[in-house]
């Protein structure tokens, strides 16, 4: 049969010791490796790591299509980039992935010398570009850019089972 979709609302991942926790928690009640967090796409269950690829980048890739100025001010000041929120809190770093992807795919390399901050925690900073590059302001690839990649990614994820 393939996936069904069994909570539609589940929620913000968490810290590391919250995403082991609710993982038990699925193993116990659907059975390990019976269950996927993941999202509909055009009818479809697509599973989280496919998403990424499908939904996150795209967006990036989108948003450095439109503001090049961004891209080539990123490429000169960066060394590293970081993501301040997912270090404070064991959050899962999906931004700085997808830009490095963005960035290795087009043979891009950072030329800077800054550490700059992609997101922010706690209203600090590293710039102004590190609020302009995170997903909070990011818009969605689908959805005719109507949503942020941030609350595309909280709002529309799903849990699935595998039924055969």
């Amino acid at each position: 049969m393939g996936w069904k979709i069994v909570n539609r609302k589940i929620g913000r991942a968490g810290s590391l010791k919250q995403r082991v926790q609710k993982q038990r928690e699925f193993d116990i009640k659907y059975g390990a490796d019976n269950w996927a967090i993941g999202y509909v796409i055009d009818g479809e269950f697509i599973e989280q790591d496919i998403a990424i690829e499908q939904v996150y980048y795209q967006s990036y890739f989108d948003y450095f299509s439109k503001y090049p100025d961004d891209l080539e001010a990123l490429l000169n000041l960066a060394k590293v980039l970081r993501n301040p929120h997912a270090e404070a809190t064991t959050g899962v770093d999906l931004q700085v992935p997808a830009i490095q992807k963005y960035l290795n795919e087009h043979n891009l390399t950072l030329k800077g010398n800054q550490v700059v901050d992609i997101g922010t925690w706690q209203g600090e900073r590293s710039r102004a570009m590190s609020v302009r590059l995170s997903p909070l302001h990011i818009k969605c690839c689908l959805g005719g850019g109507k949503m942020t990649l941030e609350a595309w990614w909280q709002k529309k994820k799903c849990l699935a089972i595998w039924e055969s």
